[in-house]
Protein backbone atom coordinates (compact mmCIF):
# COMPACT_ATOMS: atom_id res chain seq x y z
CA UNK A 1 0.00 0.00 0.00
CA UNK A 2 2.87 2.23 0.98
CA UNK A 3 4.60 1.34 -2.29
CA UNK A 4 1.22 2.18 -4.36
CA UNK A 5 0.74 5.78 -2.39
CA UNK A 6 4.65 6.52 -3.14
CA UNK A 7 3.59 5.39 -6.90
CA UNK A 8 0.20 7.42 -7.28
CA UNK A 9 2.08 10.35 -5.75
CA UNK A 10 4.99 10.07 -7.90
CA UNK A 11 3.18 9.76 -10.75
CA UNK A 12 0.53 13.04 -9.90
CA UNK A 13 3.80 14.65 -9.60
CA UNK A 14 5.54 13.73 -13.18
CA UNK A 15 2.35 14.23 -14.99
CA UNK A 16 2.06 17.47 -13.47
CA UNK A 17 5.45 18.08 -14.10
CA UNK A 18 4.90 17.30 -17.90
CA UNK A 19 2.27 19.22 -18.30
CA UNK A 20 4.47 22.24 -17.39
CA UNK A 21 7.39 21.37 -19.63
CA UNK A 22 4.82 21.32 -22.73
CA UNK A 23 3.21 24.23 -21.68
CA UNK A 24 6.35 26.15 -21.05
CA UNK A 25 7.58 24.20 -24.56
CA UNK A 26 4.46 25.73 -25.91
CA UNK A 27 4.53 29.27 -24.70
CA UNK A 28 8.31 29.37 -25.12
CA UNK A 29 8.19 28.31 -28.91
CA UNK A 30 5.45 30.64 -29.62
CA UNK A 31 7.48 33.49 -27.77
CA UNK A 32 9.97 32.24 -30.58
CA UNK A 33 8.07 32.17 -33.44
CA UNK A 34 7.05 35.15 -32.89
CA UNK A 35 10.54 37.14 -32.20
CA UNK A 36 11.32 35.14 -35.68
CA UNK A 37 8.43 37.16 -37.30
CA UNK A 38 8.45 40.26 -35.76
CA UNK A 39 12.15 40.79 -34.20
CA UNK A 40 12.27 43.98 -36.33
CA UNK A 41 10.12 46.75 -34.87
CA UNK A 42 7.91 48.63 -37.61
CA UNK A 43 5.21 50.13 -35.50
CA UNK A 44 6.81 53.19 -35.98
CA UNK A 45 7.46 53.15 -39.48
CA UNK A 46 4.17 55.62 -40.51
CA UNK A 47 5.64 57.23 -43.72
CA UNK A 48 4.20 57.77 -47.04
CA UNK A 49 6.23 54.02 -48.09
CA UNK A 50 4.70 51.84 -45.25
CA UNK A 51 5.98 49.75 -42.30
CA UNK A 52 8.97 48.34 -43.82
CA UNK A 53 10.48 51.53 -45.18
CA UNK A 54 12.62 52.83 -42.34
CA UNK A 55 13.59 56.84 -42.60
CA UNK A 56 16.52 58.00 -41.00
CA UNK A 57 18.21 61.07 -40.23
CA UNK A 58 21.22 62.55 -38.69
CA UNK A 59 19.10 64.50 -35.48
CA UNK A 60 17.90 61.02 -34.10
CA UNK A 61 19.68 58.97 -30.98
CA UNK A 62 22.14 57.08 -32.63
CA UNK A 63 21.87 54.15 -29.77
CA UNK A 64 18.32 53.60 -31.47
CA UNK A 65 19.29 53.85 -35.10
CA UNK A 66 22.25 51.22 -34.55
CA UNK A 67 19.60 49.21 -32.60
CA UNK A 68 17.36 49.05 -35.33
CA UNK A 69 20.12 48.33 -37.90
CA UNK A 70 21.54 45.33 -35.89
CA UNK A 71 17.98 44.03 -35.48
CA UNK A 72 17.85 43.87 -39.16
CA UNK A 73 21.16 42.25 -39.47
CA UNK A 74 20.46 39.72 -37.17
CA UNK A 75 16.95 38.84 -38.24
CA UNK A 76 17.88 39.40 -42.37
CA UNK A 77 21.63 37.67 -42.66
CA UNK A 78 20.83 34.21 -43.20
CA UNK A 79 17.20 34.75 -44.96
CA UNK A 80 18.12 33.41 -48.30
CA UNK A 81 14.05 32.69 -48.79
CA UNK A 82 12.36 34.81 -46.65
CA UNK A 83 9.45 36.42 -47.03
CA UNK A 84 10.65 39.79 -46.30
CA UNK A 85 11.48 42.75 -47.52
CA UNK A 86 13.12 46.24 -46.25
CA UNK A 87 14.19 49.56 -47.73
CA UNK A 88 16.43 51.87 -45.15
CA UNK A 89 16.66 55.24 -46.55
CA UNK A 90 18.58 57.93 -45.16
CA UNK A 91 18.08 61.70 -45.07
CA UNK A 92 20.79 64.60 -46.40
CA UNK A 93 22.49 64.80 -43.17
CA UNK A 94 26.41 62.85 -41.52
CA UNK A 95 25.88 59.85 -39.90
CA UNK A 96 28.62 58.17 -37.66
CA UNK A 97 27.27 53.98 -38.28
CA UNK A 98 27.89 51.15 -40.20
CA UNK A 99 25.06 49.82 -42.14
CA UNK A 100 25.21 46.30 -42.89
CA UNK A 101 22.71 45.02 -45.82
CA UNK A 102 21.68 41.53 -45.60
CA UNK A 103 18.99 39.92 -48.02
CA UNK A 104 15.95 41.72 -49.14
CA UNK A 105 17.74 44.88 -47.95
CA UNK A 106 18.34 48.09 -50.05
CA UNK A 107 19.73 50.95 -48.45
CA UNK A 108 19.50 54.08 -50.00
CA UNK A 109 20.80 57.99 -49.21
CA UNK A 110 17.80 60.48 -49.71
CA UNK A 111 20.17 62.99 -51.11
CA UNK A 112 20.50 64.69 -54.82
CA UNK A 113 24.21 64.05 -54.96
CA UNK A 114 25.66 61.29 -52.82
CA UNK A 115 28.21 63.47 -51.16
CA UNK A 116 24.81 65.16 -49.75
CA UNK A 117 24.36 61.44 -47.15
CA UNK A 118 27.57 60.99 -45.54
CA UNK A 119 28.39 57.83 -43.66
CA UNK A 120 31.46 57.67 -41.36
CA UNK A 121 31.82 54.36 -40.99
CA UNK A 122 30.96 51.46 -43.04
CA UNK A 123 27.88 50.67 -46.09
CA UNK A 124 28.65 46.87 -46.19
CA UNK A 125 27.53 43.32 -46.55
CA UNK A 126 30.09 41.00 -44.16
CA UNK A 127 27.85 38.02 -44.01
CA UNK A 128 29.22 34.77 -44.93
CA UNK A 129 29.01 31.04 -44.64
CA UNK A 130 30.95 27.94 -44.45
CA UNK A 131 29.87 25.54 -46.59
CA UNK A 132 32.40 22.37 -47.11
CA UNK A 133 34.29 23.24 -44.98
CA UNK A 134 35.73 26.53 -46.57
CA UNK A 135 34.82 29.74 -44.14
CA UNK A 136 33.32 33.15 -45.80
CA UNK A 137 32.10 32.06 -48.72
CA UNK A 138 29.56 34.29 -50.29
CA UNK A 139 28.66 32.79 -53.25
CA UNK A 140 24.95 32.59 -52.26
CA UNK A 141 25.00 35.96 -51.11
CA UNK A 142 21.95 37.51 -52.88
CA UNK A 143 19.70 39.99 -53.38
CA UNK A 144 20.54 43.66 -51.91
CA UNK A 145 22.00 46.85 -52.88
CA UNK A 146 23.64 50.25 -51.57
CA UNK A 147 22.87 53.50 -53.48
CA UNK A 148 24.00 57.13 -53.09
CA UNK A 149 26.27 57.62 -50.15
CA UNK A 150 29.33 58.72 -49.35
CA UNK A 151 31.45 56.29 -47.31
CA UNK A 152 34.18 57.73 -45.16
CA UNK A 153 35.87 53.96 -43.22
CA UNK A 154 37.14 54.25 -40.04
CA UNK A 155 40.93 54.50 -39.28
CA UNK A 156 41.32 53.28 -43.66
CA UNK A 157 39.57 50.13 -42.70
CA UNK A 158 38.50 48.37 -45.61
CA UNK A 159 35.40 48.43 -46.74
CA UNK A 160 33.61 44.77 -47.33
CA UNK A 161 30.92 44.40 -50.05
CA UNK A 162 30.98 40.98 -50.19
CA UNK A 163 28.32 39.85 -52.25
CA UNK A 164 27.58 37.56 -55.62
CA UNK A 165 24.87 38.40 -58.10
CA UNK A 166 21.57 40.88 -57.24
CA UNK A 167 23.56 43.22 -55.16
CA UNK A 168 25.04 45.75 -57.16
CA UNK A 169 27.19 48.80 -55.42
CA UNK A 170 25.72 52.28 -57.07
CA UNK A 171 26.38 55.50 -57.06
CA UNK A 172 28.68 55.56 -54.16
CA UNK A 173 31.51 57.58 -53.11
CA UNK A 174 34.24 55.45 -51.01
CA UNK A 175 37.13 57.61 -49.70
CA UNK A 176 39.19 54.63 -49.13
CA UNK A 177 39.67 50.84 -50.04
CA UNK A 178 36.72 48.31 -50.80
CA UNK A 179 36.62 44.30 -51.27
CA UNK A 180 34.25 42.51 -53.25
CA UNK A 181 34.36 39.29 -50.97
CA UNK A 182 36.21 37.93 -48.23
CA UNK A 183 39.04 35.98 -49.13
CA UNK A 184 37.19 32.88 -50.47
CA UNK A 185 34.57 31.84 -52.90
CA UNK A 186 32.13 34.67 -54.79
CA UNK A 187 30.24 35.16 -57.53
CA UNK A 188 29.36 38.73 -58.03
CA UNK A 189 28.55 41.38 -59.28
CA UNK A 190 28.20 44.98 -60.18
CA UNK A 191 29.81 48.15 -59.62
CA UNK A 192 28.44 50.92 -61.13
CA UNK A 193 28.37 55.08 -61.59
CA UNK A 194 30.24 55.28 -58.38
CA UNK A 195 33.74 56.74 -57.06
CA UNK A 196 36.41 54.26 -55.31
CA UNK A 197 39.13 56.56 -54.44
CA UNK A 198 41.45 54.08 -52.85
CA UNK A 199 41.78 50.20 -54.07
CA UNK A 200 39.34 48.10 -55.31
CA UNK A 201 38.83 44.41 -56.02
CA UNK A 202 38.42 41.03 -55.30
CA UNK A 203 40.61 38.49 -53.22
CA UNK A 204 39.36 35.30 -55.33
CA UNK A 205 36.19 35.87 -56.30
CA UNK A 206 34.99 34.56 -60.03
CA UNK A 207 33.89 37.45 -61.47
CA UNK A 208 33.17 41.25 -61.76
CA UNK A 209 31.60 44.07 -63.74
CA UNK A 210 32.51 47.70 -62.96
CA UNK A 211 31.18 49.96 -65.46
CA UNK A 212 30.96 54.13 -65.36
CA UNK A 213 33.23 54.48 -62.27
CA UNK A 214 36.12 55.98 -60.98
CA UNK A 215 38.99 53.68 -58.83
CA UNK A 216 42.22 54.54 -57.61
CA UNK A 217 43.11 51.18 -58.72
CA UNK A 218 42.09 47.45 -59.34
CA UNK A 219 43.99 44.10 -57.75
CA UNK A 220 42.39 40.56 -57.69
CA UNK A 221 39.86 38.42 -59.25
CA UNK A 222 39.55 35.05 -60.80
CA UNK A 223 37.70 33.93 -64.30
CA UNK A 224 36.17 37.11 -65.40
CA UNK A 225 36.49 40.99 -65.18
CA UNK A 226 34.84 43.84 -67.72
CA UNK A 227 35.84 47.10 -67.08
CA UNK A 228 33.40 49.80 -69.18
CA UNK A 229 34.08 53.24 -69.21
CA UNK A 230 35.93 52.91 -66.04
CA UNK A 231 38.66 55.30 -65.34
CA UNK A 232 41.52 53.97 -63.49
CA UNK A 233 40.63 50.17 -65.26
CA UNK A 234 43.75 47.91 -65.14
CA UNK A 235 45.49 47.24 -68.36
CA UNK A 236 44.09 44.65 -70.63
CA UNK A 237 46.93 41.13 -70.18
CA UNK A 238 44.52 38.79 -71.58
CA UNK A 239 44.51 36.10 -71.03
CA UNK A 240 47.59 36.43 -68.41
CA UNK A 241 44.71 38.30 -66.25
CA UNK A 242 41.55 38.15 -67.56
CA UNK A 243 40.22 41.45 -67.72
CA UNK A 244 37.99 43.15 -70.58
CA UNK A 245 38.62 47.09 -70.84
CA UNK A 246 36.23 49.25 -72.82
CA UNK A 247 37.28 52.59 -72.68
CA UNK A 248 33.77 54.32 -73.31
CA UNK A 249 29.95 53.07 -72.27
CA UNK A 250 28.25 53.35 -75.68
CA UNK A 251 24.49 54.33 -74.93
CA UNK A 252 23.37 54.30 -70.77
CA UNK A 253 20.94 55.90 -68.97
CA UNK A 254 21.54 55.85 -65.20
CA UNK A 255 18.56 54.23 -63.13
CA UNK A 256 16.35 56.13 -61.29
CA UNK A 257 16.44 56.99 -57.38
CA UNK A 258 14.68 58.37 -54.64
CA UNK A 259 15.31 61.53 -53.29
CA UNK A 260 14.38 63.79 -50.21
CA UNK A 261 14.16 67.51 -51.80
CA UNK A 262 15.26 70.89 -49.67
CA UNK A 263 11.56 71.50 -49.47
CA UNK A 264 11.31 68.96 -47.86
CA UNK A 265 9.44 66.59 -50.22
CA UNK A 266 10.27 63.87 -52.04
CA UNK A 267 10.80 62.85 -55.51
CA UNK A 268 12.43 60.49 -58.24
CA UNK A 269 15.34 61.55 -60.44
CA UNK A 270 15.67 60.13 -63.93
CA UNK A 271 19.16 60.55 -65.14
CA UNK A 272 19.57 61.77 -68.89
CA UNK A 273 20.50 59.30 -72.01
CA UNK A 274 24.36 59.34 -72.37
CA UNK A 275 26.16 58.62 -75.00
CA UNK A 276 30.00 57.58 -75.18
CA UNK A 277 31.02 58.49 -71.78
CA UNK A 278 33.09 57.60 -68.81
CA UNK A 279 33.15 58.00 -65.10
CA UNK A 280 30.18 58.76 -63.02
CA UNK A 281 27.54 61.14 -64.11
CA UNK A 282 27.64 63.05 -60.74
CA UNK A 283 30.98 64.00 -60.48
CA UNK A 284 30.67 67.47 -60.94
CA UNK A 285 27.43 68.04 -58.95
CA UNK A 286 25.85 69.14 -62.43
CA UNK A 287 23.85 65.83 -63.51
CA UNK A 288 21.33 66.19 -66.45
CA UNK A 289 17.89 64.77 -65.92
CA UNK A 290 14.69 65.16 -64.78
CA UNK A 291 13.16 65.30 -61.04
CA UNK A 292 9.53 64.16 -60.74
CA UNK A 293 7.71 65.08 -57.83
CA UNK A 294 6.63 61.88 -55.63
CA UNK A 295 2.68 63.25 -56.24
CA UNK A 296 3.14 61.88 -60.09
CA UNK A 297 3.47 58.52 -58.14
CA UNK A 298 1.47 56.06 -57.41
CA UNK A 299 2.94 53.71 -54.15
CA UNK A 300 1.94 50.51 -54.22
CA UNK A 301 1.29 48.93 -50.91
CA UNK A 302 1.84 44.98 -51.06
CA UNK A 303 -0.97 44.52 -48.42
CA UNK A 304 -3.50 47.38 -49.92
CA UNK A 305 -3.36 46.72 -53.42
CA UNK A 306 -3.35 44.06 -56.12
CA UNK A 307 -2.86 44.12 -59.83
CA UNK A 308 -6.53 45.75 -60.30
CA UNK A 309 -5.74 48.99 -58.40
CA UNK A 310 -2.18 48.92 -59.87
CA UNK A 311 -3.41 48.89 -63.33
CA UNK A 312 -6.06 51.61 -62.93
CA UNK A 313 -3.74 53.91 -61.65
CA UNK A 314 -0.97 53.36 -64.50
CA UNK A 315 -3.83 53.88 -66.98
CA UNK A 316 -4.49 57.49 -65.52
CA UNK A 317 -0.93 57.97 -66.88
CA UNK A 318 0.80 57.99 -62.96
CA UNK A 319 4.20 56.66 -62.18
CA UNK A 320 4.80 53.41 -59.93
CA UNK A 321 6.89 53.34 -56.75
CA UNK A 322 6.58 49.58 -55.28
CA UNK A 323 7.04 49.59 -51.97
CA UNK A 324 8.62 46.40 -49.75
CA UNK A 325 7.11 43.17 -50.21
CA UNK A 326 5.27 39.81 -52.34
CA UNK A 327 2.55 41.43 -54.52
CA UNK A 328 0.30 38.07 -55.84
CA UNK A 329 -0.92 39.38 -58.73
CA UNK A 330 -4.08 37.94 -60.75
CA UNK A 331 -3.55 39.98 -64.13
CA UNK A 332 -0.83 41.40 -65.89
CA UNK A 333 0.52 44.73 -65.13
CA UNK A 334 0.57 46.73 -67.95
CA UNK A 335 2.91 49.70 -68.71
CA UNK A 336 0.62 51.91 -71.57
CA UNK A 337 1.93 55.35 -71.15
CA UNK A 338 5.84 56.66 -72.33
CA UNK A 339 8.00 57.72 -70.59
CA UNK A 340 6.22 55.84 -66.73
CA UNK A 341 8.88 55.00 -64.04
CA UNK A 342 8.38 51.92 -62.12
CA UNK A 343 10.72 51.94 -59.22
CA UNK A 344 10.71 49.34 -56.43
CA UNK A 345 11.94 49.89 -52.70
CA UNK A 346 13.26 47.19 -50.87
CA UNK A 347 13.46 44.42 -53.49
CA UNK A 348 9.72 44.22 -54.10
CA UNK A 349 9.12 40.95 -55.77
CA UNK A 350 5.73 40.48 -58.33
CA UNK A 351 4.25 36.56 -58.89
CA UNK A 352 1.95 35.67 -61.07
CA UNK A 353 -0.79 33.17 -59.87
CA UNK A 354 -2.83 32.43 -63.19
CA UNK A 355 0.14 31.91 -65.75
CA UNK A 356 -0.23 35.57 -66.32
CA UNK A 357 2.62 37.46 -67.94
CA UNK A 358 3.46 39.58 -64.84
CA UNK A 359 4.58 42.82 -66.38
CA UNK A 360 4.33 43.73 -69.56
CA UNK A 361 5.29 47.52 -71.80
CA UNK A 362 4.06 48.25 -75.03
CA UNK A 363 6.21 49.73 -77.68
CA UNK A 364 6.42 52.74 -76.33
CA UNK A 365 9.62 55.52 -75.24
CA UNK A 366 10.91 56.20 -72.32
CA UNK A 367 9.80 53.40 -70.01
CA UNK A 368 12.24 53.25 -67.34
CA UNK A 369 11.51 50.00 -64.80
CA UNK A 370 14.32 49.56 -61.97
CA UNK A 371 14.97 47.71 -58.65
CA UNK A 372 12.31 45.40 -58.42
CA UNK A 373 11.59 41.32 -59.15
CA UNK A 374 9.71 38.83 -60.20
CA UNK A 375 9.31 35.34 -59.09
CA UNK A 376 7.31 32.42 -61.57
CA UNK A 377 4.08 31.72 -59.97
CA UNK A 378 2.45 28.26 -59.33
CA UNK A 379 1.37 28.01 -63.37
CA UNK A 380 3.09 28.18 -66.30
CA UNK A 381 3.53 31.54 -67.30
CA UNK A 382 4.80 32.26 -71.43
CA UNK A 383 7.49 35.00 -69.62
CA UNK A 384 7.62 37.03 -66.43
CA UNK A 385 8.67 40.52 -67.99
CA UNK A 386 7.63 40.92 -71.70
CA UNK A 387 9.14 44.53 -73.35
CA UNK A 388 7.29 45.64 -76.32
CA UNK A 389 4.78 43.47 -78.18
CA UNK A 390 5.86 40.77 -81.13
CA UNK A 391 4.68 43.25 -83.73
CA UNK A 392 7.11 45.77 -82.97
CA UNK A 393 8.64 47.91 -85.53
CA UNK A 394 8.54 51.44 -83.43
CA UNK A 395 12.54 53.16 -83.17
CA UNK A 396 13.00 55.58 -80.48
CA UNK A 397 16.96 55.64 -80.47
CA UNK A 398 17.02 58.81 -77.97
CA UNK A 399 14.21 57.99 -75.70
CA UNK A 400 14.84 54.11 -75.57
CA UNK A 401 13.39 51.79 -72.54
CA UNK A 402 15.53 50.84 -70.11
CA UNK A 403 15.89 48.38 -67.40
CA UNK A 404 17.96 48.53 -64.23
CA UNK A 405 18.58 45.66 -61.34
CA UNK A 406 16.09 43.44 -62.54
CA UNK A 407 15.87 40.21 -61.37
CA UNK A 408 13.23 37.03 -62.14
CA UNK A 409 13.76 33.32 -60.79
CA UNK A 410 12.38 29.79 -61.20
CA UNK A 411 11.87 28.21 -57.90
CA UNK A 412 14.05 29.01 -55.09
CA UNK A 413 11.47 30.53 -52.67
CA UNK A 414 8.62 28.35 -54.35
CA UNK A 415 8.54 26.16 -56.94
CA UNK A 416 6.91 27.78 -60.14
CA UNK A 417 6.70 27.88 -63.48
CA UNK A 418 8.39 29.83 -66.69
CA UNK A 419 9.08 28.98 -70.02
CA UNK A 420 11.00 32.45 -70.38
CA UNK A 421 11.69 34.87 -67.84
CA UNK A 422 12.30 38.23 -69.58
CA UNK A 423 11.64 38.83 -73.30
CA UNK A 424 12.53 42.17 -75.07
CA UNK A 425 10.88 42.62 -78.17
CA UNK A 426 11.21 46.48 -78.69
CA UNK A 427 14.15 47.88 -80.34
CA UNK A 428 17.11 49.99 -78.45
CA UNK A 429 16.37 48.86 -75.47
CA UNK A 430 18.81 49.12 -72.81
CA UNK A 431 19.28 46.69 -70.21
CA UNK A 432 21.73 47.58 -66.98
CA UNK A 433 22.11 44.62 -64.60
CA UNK A 434 19.91 41.76 -65.00
CA UNK A 435 19.80 38.26 -63.01
CA UNK A 436 17.64 35.64 -64.09
CA UNK A 437 17.85 32.54 -62.34
CA UNK A 438 16.03 29.03 -62.73
CA UNK A 439 17.03 27.78 -59.22
CA UNK A 440 20.24 25.43 -58.50
CA UNK A 441 18.94 25.16 -54.93
CA UNK A 442 16.05 25.80 -52.78
CA UNK A 443 12.64 24.34 -53.83
CA UNK A 444 11.24 23.49 -57.28
CA UNK A 445 14.77 22.82 -58.89
CA UNK A 446 14.46 19.31 -60.38
CA UNK A 447 14.74 18.67 -64.14
CA UNK A 448 10.95 17.69 -63.90
CA UNK A 449 9.62 20.96 -61.85
CA UNK A 450 8.84 22.96 -64.85
CA UNK A 451 9.63 23.89 -68.56
CA UNK A 452 12.30 26.41 -67.62
CA UNK A 453 13.65 27.12 -71.46
CA UNK A 454 15.53 30.35 -71.58
CA UNK A 455 16.19 33.45 -69.47
CA UNK A 456 16.77 36.21 -71.72
CA UNK A 457 15.32 36.03 -75.37
CA UNK A 458 16.00 39.31 -77.62
CA UNK A 459 13.36 39.67 -80.17
CA UNK A 460 14.12 42.97 -80.71
CA UNK A 461 17.00 44.98 -82.77
CA UNK A 462 19.86 47.70 -81.11
CA UNK A 463 19.52 46.19 -77.57
CA UNK A 464 21.95 46.83 -75.41
CA UNK A 465 22.93 44.91 -71.97
CA UNK A 466 25.32 45.60 -69.52
CA UNK A 467 25.93 42.77 -66.78
CA UNK A 468 23.82 40.34 -67.72
CA UNK A 469 23.75 37.33 -65.08
CA UNK A 470 21.46 34.40 -66.98
CA UNK A 471 21.59 30.38 -65.30
CA UNK A 472 20.46 27.26 -65.08
CA UNK A 473 17.90 27.62 -67.70
CA UNK A 474 16.87 24.16 -69.89
CA UNK A 475 17.64 25.21 -73.07
CA UNK A 476 19.34 28.36 -74.39
CA UNK A 477 20.57 31.16 -71.40
CA UNK A 478 20.66 33.41 -73.82
CA UNK A 479 18.85 33.39 -77.29
CA UNK A 480 19.28 36.58 -79.42
CA UNK A 481 16.78 36.90 -81.90
CA UNK A 482 17.26 40.56 -82.88
CA UNK A 483 19.63 42.87 -84.90
CA UNK A 484 22.72 44.90 -84.10
CA UNK A 485 22.31 43.73 -80.16
CA UNK A 486 25.69 44.25 -77.40
CA UNK A 487 26.14 42.44 -74.64
CA UNK A 488 28.88 43.89 -71.83
CA UNK A 489 30.00 41.42 -69.29
CA UNK A 490 27.96 37.89 -69.63
CA UNK A 491 28.21 35.16 -66.66
CA UNK A 492 26.13 32.51 -66.94
CA UNK A 493 26.32 28.56 -65.24
CA UNK A 494 24.83 26.06 -67.50
CA UNK A 495 21.93 23.69 -65.58
CA UNK A 496 23.30 21.65 -62.48
CA UNK A 497 21.14 18.13 -63.47
CA UNK A 498 20.70 17.62 -66.93
CA UNK A 499 19.57 13.55 -66.56
CA UNK A 500 21.39 12.34 -69.58
CA UNK A 501 22.38 13.97 -72.99
CA UNK A 502 19.52 12.27 -74.71
CA UNK A 503 17.12 14.40 -72.80
CA UNK A 504 19.59 17.41 -72.87
CA UNK A 505 20.14 17.61 -76.25
CA UNK A 506 20.14 20.61 -79.18
CA UNK A 507 19.11 18.66 -82.55
CA UNK A 508 22.13 16.27 -82.33
CA UNK A 509 24.37 18.18 -80.35
CA UNK A 510 25.24 17.18 -76.56
CA UNK A 511 23.50 20.36 -74.48
CA UNK A 512 22.35 23.57 -75.06
CA UNK A 513 24.87 26.41 -75.77
CA UNK A 514 24.49 29.28 -73.24
CA UNK A 515 24.80 32.14 -75.55
CA UNK A 516 22.99 31.53 -78.99
CA UNK A 517 23.00 34.07 -81.44
CA UNK A 518 19.90 32.98 -83.77
CA UNK A 519 22.04 31.61 -87.42
CA UNK A 520 20.05 34.74 -89.56
CA UNK A 521 21.14 37.43 -87.43
CA UNK A 522 23.92 39.39 -89.28
CA UNK A 523 25.41 41.75 -86.22
CA UNK A 524 26.20 40.93 -83.07
CA UNK A 525 29.09 41.54 -80.16
CA UNK A 526 29.66 40.67 -77.20
CA UNK A 527 32.65 41.41 -74.73
CA UNK A 528 33.44 39.26 -71.72
CA UNK A 529 31.42 35.98 -71.67
CA UNK A 530 32.18 33.70 -68.72
CA UNK A 531 30.22 30.41 -68.73
CA UNK A 532 30.53 27.71 -66.75
CA UNK A 533 29.66 23.44 -66.24
CA UNK A 534 28.53 22.45 -62.77
CA UNK A 535 27.02 18.88 -64.02
CA UNK A 536 25.92 17.59 -60.58
CA UNK A 537 23.88 14.49 -59.21
CA UNK A 538 24.76 10.56 -60.01
CA UNK A 539 28.44 10.58 -60.85
CA UNK A 540 27.73 7.83 -63.26
CA UNK A 541 25.33 10.18 -64.93
CA UNK A 542 26.84 13.85 -64.79
CA UNK A 543 30.46 12.50 -65.62
CA UNK A 544 28.39 11.47 -69.18
CA UNK A 545 26.64 14.87 -69.50
CA UNK A 546 28.78 17.15 -71.80
CA UNK A 547 28.16 20.41 -73.89
CA UNK A 548 29.14 20.74 -77.15
CA UNK A 549 29.37 24.57 -77.36
CA UNK A 550 29.24 27.29 -74.54
CA UNK A 551 28.58 29.78 -77.41
CA UNK A 552 27.09 29.49 -80.92
CA UNK A 553 27.05 32.32 -83.19
CA UNK A 554 26.47 32.66 -87.16
CA UNK A 555 29.23 33.21 -89.18
CA UNK A 556 28.86 36.39 -90.34
CA UNK A 557 31.01 39.15 -90.77
CA UNK A 558 29.23 41.55 -88.47
CA UNK A 559 29.84 39.17 -85.09
CA UNK A 560 32.04 40.27 -82.91
CA UNK A 561 32.74 37.66 -79.31
CA UNK A 562 35.43 39.25 -77.66
CA UNK A 563 36.72 37.54 -74.65
CA UNK A 564 35.64 34.34 -73.22
CA UNK A 565 36.34 32.25 -70.06
CA UNK A 566 34.88 28.81 -69.48
CA UNK A 567 35.63 26.68 -66.22
CA UNK A 568 34.26 22.70 -65.44
CA UNK A 569 33.09 21.34 -62.25
CA UNK A 570 34.35 17.69 -61.08
CA UNK A 571 31.91 15.83 -63.65
CA UNK A 572 31.32 16.24 -67.29
CA UNK A 573 32.70 19.60 -69.63
CA UNK A 574 32.23 21.49 -72.36
CA UNK A 575 33.85 20.23 -75.33
CA UNK A 576 34.05 23.79 -77.11
CA UNK A 577 34.01 27.02 -76.72
CA UNK A 578 32.53 28.66 -79.43
CA UNK A 579 31.13 27.30 -82.97
CA UNK A 580 33.51 23.82 -82.60
CA UNK A 581 36.24 26.14 -81.68
CA UNK A 582 38.61 26.32 -78.61
CA UNK A 583 39.74 23.97 -76.87
CA UNK A 584 37.59 21.87 -74.46
CA UNK A 585 37.17 22.33 -70.86
CA UNK A 586 37.59 19.35 -68.95
CA UNK A 587 37.03 18.63 -64.89
CA UNK A 588 38.28 21.86 -62.45
CA UNK A 589 39.69 23.32 -65.69
CA UNK A 590 39.65 26.97 -66.41
CA UNK A 591 40.18 28.37 -69.82
CA UNK A 592 40.79 31.56 -71.95
CA UNK A 593 39.64 32.26 -75.72
CA UNK A 594 40.29 35.09 -77.52
CA UNK A 595 36.84 34.90 -79.03
CA UNK A 596 35.44 34.82 -82.77
CA UNK A 597 35.38 37.10 -85.80
CA UNK A 598 32.57 36.18 -88.42
CA UNK A 599 33.51 35.76 -91.94
CA UNK A 600 30.85 35.77 -94.76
Amino acid sequence: MIHEMYFISFHRYFVVALLVLILFAIVYGCSNVKHQQSAVDTSKNTSIFGKNVFIFDDTMDPYRVKKTLKALHEQQRYREFGSERYALLFKPGIYDLDITVDYYMQALGLGRYPEDVTIRGAVQSTTSTSNDNIPNKVTTMFWRGAENFKVIPKDDKMIYWAVSQAAPYRRMHVVGDINFDKGSWASGGVLANSVVEGRAGLTSGQQWMTRNSSIGSWEGGNWNRVFIGVKGAPQDTWPTKPTTIIDKTPVIREKPFLTYTPSGDYAVFVPALRRKTSGPTWINADEDGELIPITSFYIANPNQDDANSINQALAKGKHLLLTPGIYKIDETLHITQPNTVVLGLGLPTLIPQNGEVALATLDIPGVKLAGFMVDAGPKLSPTLIEIGTEDVNSNYPDNPISLHDIYCRVGGAEAGLAETTLTINSNYVIGDHFWLWRADHGVGTGWLDGVNKHGLVVNGDYVTIYGLFNEHFQAYQTLWNGEYGRTYFYQSEIPYRPPSNKVWNDQGKPGYASYKVADYVQHHEAYGLGIYSFFSGEPTITNQVRVENAVEVPNHSGILIHHISTFSGKHGGINHVINGLGPSTEALELKHFDGFKGKD
